[in-house]
């Protein structure tokens, strides 16, 4: 427990030095009960409550009230008098053996030397022990920026092509409102965060994903992570893109590649189909008797970027429909007996 040396935590609690635990535990529970700011509204009522805190945290730990008393000067008077009587009765009974040994100078003079090294060594422990727990406390006290958050969202090529808004759920923890993350209130436990200090809380956050952005980069919302402490500044929350890569479109710099499927008499007629692109959808004349697996370059509609443009590149294939009609079936016999082609004539090993 760090504590602050020039503040008197007796005279705050309003109790004596030789109080009991009951005695400065009462104490603290009526002052915590009148300037609590959830009843007290006055505009130090909030700093009273701090330091009644401090205080009763202090002197309710024997270890810490003891650093606390010597650090000030503070002793006990029945204490006081105990030890003073036991050293001098203490002297009484070794009156004589002080004397016997008194002819051994040496012997002493290397004793009382090594007890004044182990006092000194003892002294400067206690003393960086304290100032490592002063530093502490002041640290503590000081504005602290939040943590950031990093998270991934993944999104589709056509949310590439078009931008797009997405919802995402952030979790962030704050101090808790009813203990100010002290952790209990008046001597117990706090019920609102269970004796955590903190209260962790899920928002949801609004992110717009541009057009043209990139696998793997990076969005910054500023301000959007984790709560800063003791009036310091939120953190940022990162959000890390991912582009679906099982998908009929992809991405190469700036330009696009897209796999569109078309019909057996788009393919053998030639028919003109529609396309997605950047600034709405474009239309591609298919010549008649195109191949599946043959391409098309459309110019100047690839990703936007720094004053330049990529292209589209579409490549076709044939794919039927898996539910034939009765009379679609009927047309493909009809073409079956029709066709004198023997597309597999030159197939074979060695081909």
């Amino acid at each position: 427990m760090a504590f602050n040396s020039t503040k008197n935590y007796y005279e705050i609690l309003g109790v004596g030095i030789d109080s009991t635990d009951t005695e400065i535990k009462c104490a603290y529970r009526k002052l915590a009960r009148k300037y609590h700011p959830d009843i007290n509204k006055d505009s130090d009522a909030i700093e009273k409550f701090k330091s009644i805190t401090t205080a009763y945290e202090t002197l309710s730990n024997p270890k810490d009230r003891e650093q606390y008393n010597i650090l000030n000067g503070f002793f006990k008077t029945e204490k006081t008098q105990t030890s003073s009587q036991k050293a001098e009765h203490e002297y009484n009974q070794n009156k004589e053996k002080y004397s016997d040994t008194a002819n051994t100078p040496k012997t002493d003079y290397v004793k009382k030397e090594k007890n004044r090294d182990r006092s000194i060594l003892k002294i400067l422990k206690y003393w960086f022990a304290r100032l490592k727990k002063i530093k502490k406390t002041k640290d503590n006290h000081k504005p602290k920026k939040g943590d950031n958050i990093t998270t991934d969202i993944a999104i589709t090529p056509e949310e590439v092509l078009t931008g797009s808004k997405r919802i995402i759920n952030v979790r962030t923890t704050h101090a808790c409102p009813k203990c100010l993350g002290h952790k209990f209130v008046n001597g117990s436990k706090c019920s609102e965060c269970n004796g955590k200090g903190e209260i962790t809380k899920t928002k949801k956050i609004t992110v717009t994903i541009p057009k043209g952005i990139k696998d793997g980069a990076k969005l910054r919302l500023k301000s959007e992570g984790a709560n800063g402490k003791n009036g310091g500044a939120n953190g940022d929350l990162y959000i890390n893109i991912k582009i679906e890569t099982k998908t009929q479109i992809h991405f190469d710099k700036l330009n696009i590649y897209y796999n569109v499927p078309i019909t057996p008499y788009e393919a053998a007629l030639g028919e003109e189909i529609t396309i997605p692109a950047f600034d709405g959808k474009i239309k591609l004349k298919l010549p008649p008797n195109t191949c599946s697996g043959q391409k098309f370059r459309i110019a100047k509609q690839g990703i936007k970027k720094n004053g330049k443009i990529g292209d589209l590149i579409i490549t076709v294939s044939i794919e039927f429909s898996h539910d034939l009609s009765e009379d679609e079936i009927k047309l493909y016999k009809e073409l079956k007996n029709l066709s004198k082609d023997d597309m597999r004539k030159n197939f074979g090993y060695g081909s």
